[in-house]
């Protein structure tokens, strides 16, 4: 009875413990074999710790912006898409063959779901992105994306996949705040008014469609593995994204781009989409949605600290206490225990 009490404990606080291993009986483990080929016993992504791993995604992130600044001098937003997302694909598919074993068979229920996040998280997001910021103030556009967490954790409690204590509101909304005070502490003012407002209304809409994305994907890297379903969405993204940028990209003229705006398209492709979209799933699925969420907060303070270095920009002491207090909500959310909704069962082995 003691080790029947213990194992239900474990069950409860972390769903890739004792019950995963290859002990219980076929068809009855949340994580196949074929997802533990993918993803091996422990929380480590490349060999990193999953807090670690989230932390270089906040990186990749936040050097992002000022790449994808540079390499937009050269290229219209929708042919770097179309140059950076197959790059991002053929990064997916590499992985899946080299960590992966037979690919466990798709649920046909699964297949509108699969498709709706690639379009959602792929498509409409990447174009609401690129197009709002171009449209607003730097300032307003960390501001709005700042709110994903939040809007992350909103619906995963609506669907109830999770069941957030206070500490993880009180860590979301600290996050929020301090990057409020790097935006606000700026030299630089921030408005939000009639000229950037279309711009506004497309970050918005970015943040809520990322907390979808993140949401909604929850159950199936629990069937597949983050690794399948990262892939697969990508790979239904890349061809709207490709499709719809093809006639500007026939009319760039590729052999007079740079060198460094070259190097922005492989960083923003592989880097940027290919892993860093593998460790937010993988996040998502080890950590949950709402704690995941928060390390997105951890971006504009990179990139912060990018611009510092790279372009000279130097923040003020009202941005260094901003970045103090997203650090401080970070942790305080990541040590919540969130209590987690039902689970779907994984596919046969």
């Amino acid at each position: 009875m003691i080790r029947l009490g213990q194992r239900m404990h474990n069950r409860y606080l972390d769903p890739t413990g004792p019950n995963t291993t290859a002990r219980n009986a076929p068809g009855r483990s949340r994580v196949t074999n074929v997802e533990r080929k993918a993803l091996p016993p422990g929380s480590t992504v490349f060999g990193l710790s999953t807090d670690l791993a989230l932390l270089g995604m906040a990186v990749i992130w936040g050097v992002n912006f000022s790449v994808i600044k540079v390499a937009l001098e050269e290229l219209h937003p929708l042919a770097f898409n179309a140059l950076r997302f197959p790059l991002a694909a053929a990064t997916l598919f590499l992985l899946v063959r080299a960590r992966s074993g037979p690919s466990p068979p798709i649920r046909r229920e699964d297949v509108p779901r699969l498709v709706g996040l690639g379009v959602l998280g792929n498509v409409a997001y990447q174009l609401l992105f690129i197009f709002g910021i171009d449209a607003t103030l730097a300032g307003n556009a960390a501001i709005l994306l700042s709110v994903t967490p939040v809007w992350t954790i909103l619906l995963s409690t609506l669907v109830g996949d999770e069941r957030p204590p206070l500490s993880t509101w009180l860590g979301a909304a600290a996050t929020v705040a301090g990057m409020v005070l790097v935006v606000l502490g700026g030299r630089r003012r921030v408005t939000l008014g009639e000229s950037t407002v279309a711009g506004d209304l497309m970050m918005v809409g970015a943040s809520l469609i990322w907390a979808v994305y993140t949401v909604g994907g929850r159950g199936l890297t629990e069937r597949y593995g983050p690794l399948r379903v990262t892939a697969w969405t990508l790979w239904v993204g890349t061809a709207g994204l490709v499709a719809m940028g093809a006639p500007f990209l026939l009319r760039t003229p590729l052999d007079r781009i740079s060198p460094s705006a070259w190097a922005g398209v492989v960083y923003a492709g592989v880097l940027a989409i290919g892993i860093a979209y593998l460790i937010w799933y993988t996040g998502v699925r080890r950590l949950g949605s709402s704690r995941t969420a928060v390390y997105a907060n951890l971006v504009p303070v990179v990139g912060l600290v990018t611009a510092w270095a790279w372009l000279g920009e130097e923040p003020t002491a009202l941005q260094i206490g901003g970045a103090c207090v997203v650090i401080g909500g970070l942790t305080v959310a990541r040590l919540s225990r969130v209590r987690t909704g039902p689970r779907s069962d994984p596919a046969p082995e």
